[in-house]
């Protein structure tokens, strides 16, 4: 589950680590207050306006702007709120921004020159182990320099099952090169950061930048955390961290019905009990002509009221112009999901595409026979080639195979 910016620094906050403060704001109104509030709390007076989204590369989207007074903070977090922010992560159709987070500005003159580094913390499945992968190339984007100067990029990993040691903190900060007050800063930082990844159960953490500032402190400017949604059970203050404004509709719809619902772009849409019934399911699509125009798990107990739900996900794609269900009837029996299919299409009523059913496993035979004699738009098969055979069928029947 991916969080906003100020979600993930409030996360930080809470184990130490040091952040670049802000107070987010749903108005201009509020962004000007917001302001106010922070030069209180922190003396500042310049403001960073930053659009709050669930996608990177907001700065050369246009939703990252410096304000120098109160005036170009509302005139700013105005323009931002509510534009429609398009960025390499957004797609063409980009996001519209809700909110913005109105921060300090911590790139203040010193004695010494701002240094901006990259940071984050995840899981290597290849070595099972957690990794922290950093470079001095903060500020850009990690994979062109990691395309460009991979030299430049550094890993450490750790050992879950002994924590992140002192030495490794260490050696980190010495391969970024600061020294001094920032070597210790930077110590403090990465046990913290480390801390809170491991602590909250996360996906991922990443920062960048991480900044040195002119006095040698050490902070996190931004903030790009996924936590687990399988630990939400260990932290549950953190579901009502999501925000479905970020989040496609339909998969908003089948969260809360309890289905695995991925949107594609195909025109085939597929109801599968089972992950890797369901790539199977998708690789045959794509065999018999068509694209897959979902990812859609009912899981293990499918039963009408599932598949009514995953019908109506389903149909509201208009790209859709056949439905491919592939049940498995290992927990379930088939001729129960032959009837939970017949009934969800009479209850929908008036569905345009056609439906093919492939039934497999317990009383595969009897679900095959209830679903041919409905009297519906519905197409049995029992053999998978015989349901890709179907597929290729009814989209060659609308010219589209």
């Amino acid at each position: 589950m991916n969080i906003h910016e100020y979600q993930g620094k409030d996360i930080l906050k809470r184990y130490g680590v040091r952040v670049q403060e802000g107070i987010v704001a749903d108005t201009a109104e509020e962004a000007v207050e917001a302001a106010k509030k922070l030069t209180e709390q922190t003396g500042t007076s310049w403001y960073v306006i930053k659009a709050q989204i669930h996608a990177g590369g907001r700065g050369k989207g246009g939703g990252v702007k410096l304000a120098k007074n109160l005036e170009q903070v509302q005139e700013i977090a105005g323009n931002i709120i509510g534009m429609q922010l398009v960025t390499k992560q957004t797609g063409a159709e980009g996001r519209k921004v809700h909110k913005v987070l109105v921060a300090q500005d911590v790139y203040y003159p010193g004695e010494s020159e701002t240094k901006e580094f990259y940071m984050s913390v995840l899981l290597d499945r290849a070595t099972g182990k957690n990794v922290i992968i950093y470079t001095t190339e903060g500020g850009m984007d990690i994979e062109e320099v990691a395309e460009a100067h991979p030299e430049k990029i550094h890993k450490e990993y750790i050992d879950p099952r002994v924590g992140l040691q002192g030495f490794q903190a260490r050696k980190i900060a010495f391969n970024l090169g600061v020294e001094g007050e920032a070597f210790k800063e930077m110590v403090k930082f990465v046990a913290a950061l480390y801390k809170a990844y491991d602590d909250t159960d996360s996906a991922m953490f990443e920062i960048n930048p991480v900044l040195k500032t002119s006095d040698n402190k050490i902070l996190a400017v931004d903030a790009k955390v996924t936590l687990d949604e399988n630990a939400l059970y260990r932290h549950k203050d953190f579901a009502a961290l999501r925000d479905t404004n970020e989040e496609d509709p339909l998969e908003v719809e089948a969260s809360a019905s309890n289905l695995n619902y991925v949107k594609l772009d195909g025109n085939v849409g597929c109801m599968v009990n089972g992950a890797g019934l369901a790539m199977a399911t998708m690789d045959i699509i794509k065999l018999s002509g068509g694209e897959p125009a979902n990812f859609l798990d009912v899981g293990g107990g499918a039963n009408a009221q599932t598949v009514e739900a995953g019908f109506r996900i389903i149909l509201k794609d208009p790209n859709v112009k056949a439905i491919l269900i592939n049940i498995f009837g290992g927990i379930v029996r088939c001729d129960r999901v032959a009837n939970g299919v017949v009934e969800a299409y009479k209850n929908i009523g008036d569905i345009h595409v056609p439906i093919i059913v492939r039934l497999q496993g317990t009383n595969a035979e009897e679900g095959a026979r209830i679903i041919d004699e409905s009297g519906l738009k519905v197409y049995s098969a029992v053999l998978l080639k015989d349901a890709a055979q179907k597929v290729k069928e009814v989209l060659a029947e609308q010219n589209i195979a």
